[in-house]
């Protein structure tokens, strides 16, 4: 007998992208009676994916929130984005729900997409089942796929059905299922109408008397009653097979694994029974989560509401209500503005939230996105992992006047994706806006514009090439100018030599007998930083000494102006002077691959210049590789689509900053003909 559960459990939709997560959602919304019609994101009619990008790109570019009540309970559902550029947006939410359906397509070729996935739910301990989605169309075995799955998941897979076929034409399509828990057959009825009971096929007998034997002994590994059951040829009774599959569910002893297909609505009423009876309850997250007090959790800011800003929230713990007084890790009260519940864009007004449920809190300015707020001891902190930011375009107004309106818009978007970040760039003055990929990148400017109204100009990030010297030079700077009354005199002496890479830049005086007086020789070092800024070949120099070792004053015309100025000449004429040269950036980068994909992503990483460090097993990575090489900064540009499209979308790298190589030959001089226009 199932025990109704106090409070909304909440079920996070994730995978891969394009296995159907919202048309799931969209499903479960219509075989729950909470809508009357089955939209479809083909055709812009669903609930979820309403934004203008989503519609624009097929596919979800932000999370959607939708409830649905089935049998007398209540659910939250979290639809999160599975394109990489998008996927951090619901990376939060995921963290605090109750139970995770991973969304995989039937087709075991494609069942690696999921790995990314069913990893996150691992490393977090969420609890969670895979639904095979358009099983209609799938072409391979569901044993192929389960096989194929099996090593990308920590916890033994729990096959929960067997696809009944038949033949139509010169297709073998899947027309049903057997479900091993309950030992009964069903037929998909067309029209989203479901399914209807049918006999168990003959042929299929003995294969089902086989997956339930298989089923019964995976939950005996965790039962000793019911393994004395088995082991004494006793039939267990119905409660104890599906107490058991709800307990290992619950505590990621075992990860069942349902098929259908969302758009005929073919198996999400057992999917419905499935969450009904094995999701968790909001009990058992608190307690994951640590929460001991009422407390909710902002997992996202959103400032496209009608709303305004609102705060996208779970309550663990106890109900709360509008006006209730929170406070946060600082100790900062305030009390809660209006609670709303979210179906889609749309917003309903509650003057009490359950525990458990999924609200927006309106009119709560000082909330950021990964905060608890709560009446007494807060939680820990809530870790969650995002992807690298390894694309970023350089933008500007397309209007000047829209300056100021362009740093507020960022700042909210930036507020929304924590997968964004606004970078000055002091060399080059540039503003950057990094991000995962382009994809996404391209998002926010329709974003920015669509909401904001405010258009921009982008480019491709000036690449921060240095120069530096070859060989030791001693130079005179002399700056002297009259023009009426007092006049302008500098006179100094440098030695300019190399240093090692790295070292920077370092100044040294040696001034004996008063040569300059004391009070001008930062003057001298504040010019000679002047002329570092922009060398012979036209960029920033790096690694060199100079040395203050002599020159002359006029005790009435000289000035820390003219001291300046004249430290400028004398460095500016000395660099020409050492043989100068360019240097690169070059990062180290760290790829994440499967290991199929390995050889391919080395061959691309060495065809842009790229020097390997070694290859090597992803330490707690099943059948994946680690691929660590240096890299040129200017080759990086496209490498992560590149990456994905060799590794079927799952290759991933992280870079950072290495160290400065020398560049020669026709890349060098393409680089400095290109800079001569902005140099002269």
């Amino acid at each position: 007998m199932h025990e109704v559960v106090d409070g909304t459990r909440a079920i996070a939709l994730v995978g891969p992208a394009g296995a159907g997560k919202t048309s799931l959602a969209e499903a479960l919304l219509f075989a729950s009676g909470t809508i009357d019609r089955l939209g479809s994101t083909g055709n812009g009619t669903s609930i979820g994916d309403a934004a203008a990008e989503a519609r624009a790109r097929g596919g979800s570019t932000e999370l959607n929130l939708l409830r649905f009540d089935y049998l007398g309970e209540s659910f939250a559902l979290i639809d999160c984005p599975g394109s990489v550029g998008f996927a951090a947006d619901g990376a939060r939410a995921v963290a605090v729900a109750d139970l995770a359906i991973v969304v995989v397509d039937p087709d075991p070729a494609r069942a690696p997409l999921a790995a990314p996935a069913l990893r996150m739910l691992d490393e977090l301990g969420i609890p969670h089942l895979i639904f095979a989605n358009r099983i209609d169309q799938a072409r391979g075995s569901i044993r192929d796929l389960l096989s194929v799955l099996q090593p990308m998941s920590v916890s033994p897979l729990i096959a929960r059905q067997i696809p009944i076929r038949a033949r139509n034409g010169g297709d073998e399509r899947v027309t049903g299922f057997i479900d091993v828990a309950l030992e009964r057959a069903f037929h998909y009825l067309p029209g989203g109408k479901g399914s209807e009971p049918i006999g168990i096929p003959q042929e299929l007998a003995e294969r089902e008397g086989q997956a339930r034997a298989q089923l019964l002994e995976q939950l005996a590994d965790h039962d000793d009653a019911l393994l004395e059951q088995l082991l004494t040829d006793q039939v267990p009774e119905e409660s104890t097979v599906f107490n058991d599959l709800a307990r290992e569910t619950g505590e990621s002893l075992g990860v069942p694994v349902l098929f259908g297909s969302a758009g005929n609505c073919w198996g999400v009423r057992r999917l419905l029974k499935a969450l009904r009876h094995e999701t968790p309850a909001p009990a058992a997250t608190a307690r994951r989560l640590g929460v001991t007090d009422a407390a909710l959790f902002a997992f996202k800011v959103s400032n496209a509401t009608a709303l305004g800003r609102i705060a996208l929230s779970r309550v663990l713990g106890v109900p709360v209500s509008e006006g209730a007084e929170v406070q946060d890790a600082a100790g900062r009260r305030q009390r809660l503005g209006a609670l709303f519940s979210l179906q889609g864009e749309k917003t309903s007004k509650l003057a009490r939230a359950r525990n458990g449920e999924v609200v927006a809190l309106a009119k709560l300015d000082g909330v950021r996105a990964g905060q608890w707020l709560g009446t007494g001891k807060l939680p820990p902190e809530v870790e969650v992992s995002f992807p690298a930011l390894n694309c970023a375009i350089a933008i500007e107004p397309a209007d000047r006047k829209d300056d100021v309106k362009l740093s507020g818009a960022l700042s909210r978007l930036l507020e929304e994706d924590p997968a964004l970040r606004l970078e000055q760039d002091e060399a080059s003055h540039e503003l950057r806006l990094r991000g995962v990929n382009d994809e996404q990148l391209q998002t926010l400017l329709a974003k920015l514009k669509r909401r904001y109204g405010v258009a921009v100009q982008q480019r491709a990030p000036t690449i921060g090439y240095r120069e530096s010297i070859r060989r030791s030079v001693t130079q005179r700077g002399r700056h002297k100018k009259q023009s009426g009354g007092h006049g302008q005199f500098g006179d100094v002496v440098i030695a300019l030599a190399p240093l090692p890479r790295g070292e920077g830049f370092r100044f040294t005086e040696k001034i004996h007998g008063g040569a300059i007086p004391r009070q001008y020789i930062p003057a001298v070092e504040q010019g000679v930083r002047d002329a570092l800024a922009k060398g012979p070949l036209g960029f920033a120099v790096v690694d060199v000494a100079v040395t203050l070792t002599d020159g002359s004053y006029h005790s009435v015309d000289s000035s820390e102006l003219a001291f300046r100025t004249a430290g400028r000449i004398a460095m500016q004429e000395a660099l020409s002077g050492a043989a100068p040269y360019l240097l690169e950036p070059v990062q180290r980068i760290r790829v994440a691959t499967p290991s199929n994909a390995t050889s391919r992503v080395s061959s691309a990483v060495a065809s842009r210049r790229g020097q390997m460090l070694g290859v090597g097993p992803h330490d707690g990575w099943s059948g994946w590789d680690r691929v660590e090489a240096l890299i040129p900064e200017a080759e990086l540009a496209g490498l992560e689509a590149e990456l994905r499209s060799l590794s079927q979308g799952l290759a991933a790298y992280d870079s950072e900053f290495d160290h400065l190589a020398e560049l020669n030959g026709t890349l060098a001089e393409r680089v400095i003909k290109a800079r001569e226009p902005e140099h002269a």
